[in-house]
């Protein structure tokens, strides 16, 4: 590494989406590191900083674990916090998980708005690493989404070497990615669908992006019938009428639909389960799904055990009579299951309103 790189490192503001990265960069001498870790493939996502922030805040506040802090106390998204010293040139590392991809957006569009020109942004882009460790034993395969890729997967010297070799954008790409952004997080879902399945120059994550959103949003099949999205699919299937499962049950399931919401909530986080289950419990007055506390309240994913009813299996069986059967869930810039914004996936994949 020679001196300018090492003056780079030390001098420019750096953004990483992890804390792992942000630790690793400290580590090899980075001062100025401003985490922005959000995985904003779930939950409300607006264009103006200060409502984007409310409406994170506010969606995370009603979670019965996730928190917007750390143990420290330190907001896990720092992007927007008035005490950050945006010192050009910012470096923004980044990984290929999808998640790390948006925030990717995100970041070009505030430099933007905050007057860094592109030419003072270097963009550090890291393939996946692959690994041979399995959590599941299951059969081999290779996953849809890629969201638990990290810059921190990679050696020191690998990233070294990555900043002495990286630089900024071209300016049409870096104006592409300030698109990508203001369309994703408008409540107009549809210019953002279409990006994705035109596809983007320079932006290969969208035609995945597009494939795992698309599993949040419910269906209307050919004959009109309403069906619940794939991920409420999934997870009355694999609740049980006539026994009590705790979270991390659901999660550890054995099974075909067990294999397919892990690979979903991948890229969602596993308290994302927790959440969604307390959100079916607390529904509706006749519920579809019933919860009671479970026999370790202190242990993550198993303070509450979850039941099926009868009426939750008409559901997952027959349809959706009305949207509003099952619980809202902000995707991107609008909602799943919202009256006022009634977005359905058609059986050809396309996305459309009721």
């Amino acid at each position: 590494m020679n001196m300018a790189d090492l003056r780079t490192l030390q001098l420019a503001t750096h953004v990483a989406f992890d804390t792992a990265t942000t630790e690793r960069l400290q580590d090899i001498g980075a001062i100025n590191v401003v985490r922005a870790s959000d995985r904003l493939i779930i939950g409300p996502n607006r264009l103006d900083a200060l409502e984007h922030t409310r409406a994170r805040e506010t969606w995370c506040s009603l979670s019965e674990k996730r928190s917007g802090t750390d143990e420290s106390g330190k907001k896990w998204d720092r992007l927007y916090s008035p005490d950050v010293r945006w010192e050009p040139p910012v470096v923004v590392w980044v990984s290929v998980s999808l998640h790390e991809r948006v925030n990717l957006w995100r970041v070009c569009s505030w430099l933007r708005r905050i007057g860094i020109a592109c030419s003072d942004v270097l963009i550090v882009e890291f393939e996946r690493v692959y690994g041979t460790m399995k959590r599941f034993h299951e059969p081999v395969r290779t996953p849809p989404f890629i969201c638990s890729a990290s810059v921190a997967d990679h050696l020191d010297n690998a990233l070294l070497d990555r900043l002495g070799k990286s630089g900024p954008w071209p300016a049409e790409r870096h104006d592409r990615a300030v698109r990508l952004w203001e369309s994703y997080a408008d409540e107009n879902p549809l210019p953002f669908v279409e990006s994705c399945k035109a596809s983007v120059e320079g932006f290969p994550e969208l035609a995945p992006l597009w494939g795992l959103l698309s599993c949040f949003f419910p269906r209307k099949a050919a004959e009109g019938t309403l069906r619940l999205s794939r991920l409420d699919e999934l997870i009355l299937t694999i609740l049980s009428v006539d026994e009590h499962q705790t979270d991390v049950s659901v999660f550890c399931h054995k099974s075909q639909a067990g294999l397919e919401l892990r690979e979903l909530l991948s890229c969602t986080g596993d308290l994302f389960l927790e959440d969604r289950l307390a959100q079916w419990a607390r529904h509706d007055s006749s519920a579809f799904v019933e919860r009671a506390p479970g026999s370790t309240p202190e242990e993550p994913m198993k303070s509450f055990v979850y039941r099926l009813t009868e009426r939750g299996v008409r559901l997952r069986d027959k349809g959706l009579d009305q949207l509003t059967d099952a619980p809202r869930l902000p995707i991107a810039g609008t909602e799943a299951y919202r009256p006022s914004a009634p977005w359905v996936l058609l059986e050809d994949g396309q996305l459309a309103r009721l």
